[in-house]
């Protein structure tokens, strides 16, 4: 928004005064989820944070790797952030305030860690800058409070996975078979509309089907198994359907992290 004083503002100056007008620039505040941090010169870092009314958002915070700021400026942190610049399409500066440590409280558990690593690798990867995604973004909060409260989280991150590909365009049909039309026995998904297949209506094209674990249709028991399952069908689409419209960019590395400590904990290692 502009900030309006006594004076006239003009949102298109860079900061001169003249002829009854002055520059004030453009600043918001409000509250986020911290997606990345890199270095930016000796002692300034450049974030990124997502929020409900302006999705994913960079910013520069000078001291951000200064002793004081550094242990509060890690991935999935809650923070109230003040963004400023000239001009919108700036990169402008972000004062923080910290709000919650969710790092902190993942920190000695392997795949809780590696659970907030994928979602903050995902949103990075698949979100625009300054793009509005409130739904997923309340939808996300809830998943960060899970990874330190309950072991059952992986069930919650993969139906999380399949809410992103919704807010893609690339979302699940799962209510019916596509051939069929029933609704009963679904075990499968097309690996090209991404919508059910009964065992029914698979016939003998079933083993070139992606698996439907009953999970994602909100029935029967969770194995690790069927976590895995789900994570190698969102996965299909995110790499096959969504990717190519990034350029065919690999999906990040820590989504697969995760994948590979599911599968160890399944074998006990």
């Amino acid at each position: 928004m502009y900030r309006e004083g006594a004076v006239k503002v003009d949102p298109l100056c860079a900061g001169v005064r003249g002829e009854g007008f002055l520059c004030l620039g453009m600043d918001w505040r409000d509250e986020g989820v911290l997606i990345s941090v890199r270095r930016h010169g000796e002692n300034s870092a450049i974030l990124e944070v997502f929020t409900a009314d302006r999705g994913l958002h960079a910013g520069v915070v000078r001291g951000g790797t200064s002793r004081k700021l550094a242990p509060h400026l890690q991935p999935g942190n809650q923070l109230d952030v003040t963004w400023r610049a000239r001009l919108e399409d700036h990169l402008g500066s972000f004062t923080v305030e910290p709000i919650r440590s969710r790092a902190a409280g993942v920190m000695n558990d392997r795949l809780g860690l590696a659970g907030l690593n994928a979602i903050c690798a995902l949103i990075g990867f698949a979100f625009a800058e300054r793009e509005k995604h409130p739904g997923l973004y309340d939808r996300t909060i809830t998943l960060f409070d899970l990874l330190a409260a309950t072991e059952a989280w992986p069930l919650a991150y993969l139906r999380w996975e399949a809410a992103l590909l919704d807010e893609l365009g690339f979302g699940l049909s799962l209510a019916k078979c596509v051939v069929t039309g029933s609704r009963d026995d679904l075990i499968y998904v097309s690996p090209k509309t991404g919508r059910a297949v009964s065992r029914a209506g698979a016939g003998e094209w079933a083993d070139r089907l992606l698996p439907l674990p009953q999970c994602l249709l909100g029935q029967g028991a969770v194995s690790d198994d069927e976590i895995r399952d789900g994570l190698r069908t969102t996965g299909h689409f995110l790499a096959h359907h969504f990717a190519p419209s990034l350029g065919n960019r690999p999906l990040p590395a820590a989504r697969q992290r995760l994948i590979d400590l599911l599968d160890r904990r399944d074998q006990g290692t």
